[in-house]
């Protein structure tokens, strides 16, 4: 079973991938926007682990490079991993990897002119419309997993 299909059964969707995909979007703008510093403050303790060039990729124009979940562990810390996974009915390492598929695209979404919100704050429902507008989850991360390049 596949780590969405896995989020789906835990989140109570079976077969609602949709609805399923939503929800883990949703969780994770939350768990962005519930960081201190809310998206500014994730921008900069990707700075400061030395991951500047992952985190500005996915706020600039071009491609986004992939990031480890070894990377968003150290970025996001443990106990905020660990609150994520609890909300999303996973481990702590599949939240991690959670994270790596997700997290580029929801900051992409998130900065369409290249810029982080002056809040910090995500805008949920413009960022769930605007990766909706890009085929939704399944097909960003459906690129991710081999069926288009990076």
């Amino acid at each position: 079973m596949g780590l969405f299909d896995m989020l789906g059964s835990a989140l109570g969707q079976g077969s609602g991938e949709a609805q399923a995909h939503q929800n883990v979007l949703t969780a994770v703008m939350e768990f962005v926007n519930n960081q201190p510093g809310g998206l500014n403050g994730l921008v900069q303790r990707f700075h400061e682990q030395g991951a500047a060039e992952v985190i500005q990729s996915w706020i600039g124009g071009g491609a986004n490079q992939s990031v480890s979940p070894d990377t968003v562990q150290n970025v996001v810390g443990a106990d905020a991993l660990n609150e994520l996974a609890s909300k999303v009915g996973v481990s702590p390492d599949q939240a991690s990897t959670l994270l790596t598929q997700v997290l580029p695209h929801i900051v992409n979404h998130a900065t369409p002119n290249g810029e982080t919100p002056s809040t910090g704050q995500i805008d949920v429902a413009s960022v769930l419309g605007s990766i909706g507008q890009a085929g939704g989850l399944g097909a960003l991360v459906g690129g991710l997993f081999g069926n288009k390049g990076n």
